[in-house]
């Protein structure tokens, strides 16, 4: 990590439900919200296996549990699948626009359908705009709201950060109506694709729990690095 003339205080979070798991608690790792985070620091943050929620940088840390393993795409290793490449082939005709990382009407009312569909009962289903900008967006890095369209609608939003080594998939979300399209695939696909053309070589999907249904999807993309015991290798899991 790169020194800093003052090194951000760790907290740790008090005991909660899991949000992977349902039988476990978990515990949370966070850095003081009131330190000054450069881009650079973040990057390094985001390297050792630290995610954010907003402005929120933070890490899973529970004592009887591991389950949480960062993991990252190898830009120009990767080699989609079949169903990866059906995928690709398929939302061609979409187009795609990057709009600034601000509070958009059409967005905010995409992203109530999708959690409405796909989460009920989440703890994002519903929210107000202001709490969905700050689950969004932080002051930390460099966001873009990237709109994929199709015929001019709004079919998917994929909310990324760009750091100096790659792009971060914070989130995603997509019209439930166009569910055989996979979106969610098709988004993470296009960010492999424009990090390999920005000279980008990681695309960073935050944690894959082995026992959580939600989470499988990201070892489908081959290869995946795994964050463990303090450096990045081969993910082997199935």
């Amino acid at each position: 990590m790169s020194v800093a003339k003052t090194a951000p205080h760790l907290f740790l979070s008090t005991a909660h439900a899991c949000s992977y798991l349902p039988t476990q608690t978990a515990s949370t790792l966070f850095i003081d919200p009131r330190f000054p985070v450069t881009p650079e620091l973040f990057g390094d943050f985001n390297r050792r296996g630290f995610r954010r929620s907003g402005d929120l940088i933070y890490r899973p840390h529970c004592q009887s549990c591991q389950a949480c393993v960062p993991v990252r795409i190898p830009t120009e290793a990767f080699v989609a699948n079949r169903a990866q490449r059906r995928t690709w082939d398929r939302n061609q005709d979409l187009r795609v626009y990057a709009t600034p990382a601000r509070f958009d009407v059409e967005h905010f009312s995409l992203f109530l359908r999708y959690q409405n569909a796909r989460h009920p009962g989440g703890t994002m289903a519903n929210p107000d705009a202001p709490t969905y900008l700050r689950f969004l967006i932080g002051r930390h890095c460099d966001t873009t709201f990237y709109e994929f369209r199709l015929d001019g609608a709004l079919a998917a939003t994929a909310v990324v950060d760009t750091l100096l080594d790659g792009l971060s998939a914070v989130y995603t979300f997509y019209d439930p109506l166009l569910l055989e399209r996979g979106l969610g695939t098709y988004a993470v696909l296009w960010q492999v694709a424009q990090a390999r053309r920005r000279g980008l070589p990681f695309v960073y999907l935050g944690y894959w729990v082995k026992n959580s249904e939600k989470m499988a999807y990201k070892t489908r993309f081959k290869p995946l690095e795994a964050y463990r015991n303090g450096r990045w290798s081969a993910l082997l899991e199935p």
